[in-house]
């Protein structure tokens, strides 16, 4: 038996080989499915299964193109519907992979067709769950994402016997494998670990401890907040679809002279620019958006990117590819190109450039005082801000930053000071406002980890509203 997790870090996504006597199985694959190819290469092993777990919300699934490279079939629970073909086993069908069982456990609740892979050994011993959305390291799914009619509270409560009837009874020692692991937005609050065990969450996870179903369903209902706008998309796409992600990575990493890339911004293309904060801020291309590699990349380009306008890169060289790889990895199949020779090629020209001007922490506690049309920005989320913050500072959660009417309420003389946690949606916040005509902005460096160990610095915390 031989089982690998692959772990997406920007994703907080899990997908799994598992393998037994040179026959191989993947559970919920990523867009990019090339590490799953090499891996069954260097085994010698042949794929044979793709076990999808539910119409993922928050990333577009490798499995039809993996199904179409490899022959294997791909494999839902229950109940899942969709406009290619799959195989739907029934819940309890078991599958034969090497000497190793794998059985379809039917579990809804975070989405109707969501389905747990239960993985025997050769004497039929339990010994691992691959969870998928149903359970996670200290959390269950969120019941609000694409269920069709019913609400969180009904299925919240299918999710209650769910765990009830096909997780509990379980050994203590069946390893957990979830789809997701901290930071994802699949569930409220995911442990720090990526996988457990039966016997640790039975002890642990609030969801699994012993209470009426009344209290489960307050429990994963209350604090719920709203789901990234682009979940329904990614869903639709996991059911309906996409084009092969070879064609996708072929038109992304198109590269274009100046003169095509100018024409294709002068056709209202959006241009995405995903070299670090540090570089972005020193000089870019005015209209640009800054979503840069090293951070969330994929989960913030999907909140805040369209899906149906044209896209085009200023990347650092030797990046175009992985841009386009993990943009496609959240349903972006819009990208027309990069510009060759990255920015240099822009400033080279001498075409007009922007900038973002930064600052440190100390600066900002320095002139608060003495600037009466200073505005501290925090693009934090909520509960971050309510757990400290500057007085008299505005939040406006990033995620947010989408809604023109939420931009237009700065004055053109009010001094804006944009904040987040560290510096990196800070920069993304900028370019946003930057793109929307607001320029009398300054980016603090290091952000609130920066601004609340100044001694000035006056916090207050919402702690009446703490959730």
């Amino acid at each position: 038996m031989f089982i690998k997790q692959f772990y997406t870090n920007c994703l907080s996504e899990a997908a799994y080989y598992i393998e037994s006597e040179g026959e191989a199985a993947i559970i919920d694959p990523l867009r990019d499915i090339q590490p799953y190819l090499d891996l069954a290469a260097e085994r010698k092993a042949s794929i044979t299964y793709i076990f999808e777990t539910h119409f993922h919300a928050d990333f577009v699934s490798g499995h039809i193109d993996l199904s179409h490279k490899t022959g294997a079939p791909i494999i839902y629970g229950p109940g899942a519907r969709t406009k290619y073909k799959v195989y739907n086993a029934k819940d309890g069908e078991q599958f034969q992979l090497g000497k190793l069982t794998i059985e379809v456990l039917h579990t809804p609740g975070h989405t109707l067709e969501s389905s747990c892979y239960l993985l025997k050994n050769e004497h039929g011993k339990a010994q691992a769950l691959f969870t998928g959305d149903t359970l996670f390291v200290g959390d269950v799914g969120r019941p609000d994402l694409s269920s069709g009619d019913l609400s969180s509270e009904e299925l919240a409560g299918i999710m209650y016997e769910t765990l009830q009837e096909k997780i509990l009874p379980l050994a203590d020692d069946v390893m957990v494998y979830p789809a997701h692991g901290p930071g994802s937005s699949c569930g409220k609050n995911l442990g720090p670990n990526t996988f457990s065990t039966i016997g640790e969450e039975r002890k642990t996870n609030y969801a699994l401890k012993t209470q009426s179903k009344e209290d489960f369903i307050a429990a994963v209902t209350n604090g719920l907040t709203a789901a990234p706008v682009y979940f329904a998309i990614n869903a639709n796409i996991n059911q309906s679809g996409y084009e092969a992600i070879d064609a996708v990575i072929a038109k992304g990493t198109t590269p274009l002279s100046l003169e095509h890339f100018k024409a294709a911004r002068a056709a209202d293309a959006w241009v995405l620019d995903t070299r670090p904060a540090a570089l972005f801020t020193k000089g870019f291309i005015p209209g640009s958006i800054f979503i840069g590699l090293e951070g969330r990349f994929a989960e913030w380009a999907g909140m805040l990117l369209p899906f149906k306008s044209k896209i085009i890169l200023v990347t650092e060289r030797g990046k175009e590819e992985e841009t386009v790889t993990r943009l496609a990895r959240v349903g972006f199949e819009n990208v027309a190109g990069y510009l060759k020779g990255s920015f240099e090629t822009w400033n080279n020209a001498g075409e007009t450039i922007d900038l973002i001007v930064d600052v440190e922490a100390d600066e900002l506690i320095m002139d608060i005082p003495h600037d009466a049309k200073l505005l501290v920005v925090d693009v934090r989320r909520e509960q971050e801000f309510e757990e400290g913050h500057l007085d008299k500072a505005l939040n406006l959660p990033l995620q947010d930053m989408t809604d023109p009417a939420l931009l237009a309420q700065f004055d053109d003389d009010q001094n804006l000071y944009i904040h987040c946690a560290g510096g990196y949606r800070s920069v993304i916040a900028a370019s946003l406002m930057k793109k929307e005509g607001i320029h009398n902005l300054r980016n603090v460096l290091g952000g609130w980890n920066s601004i609340r160990i100044q001694e000035e610095a006056q916090i207050v915390k919402d702690t009446e509203q703490l959730k």
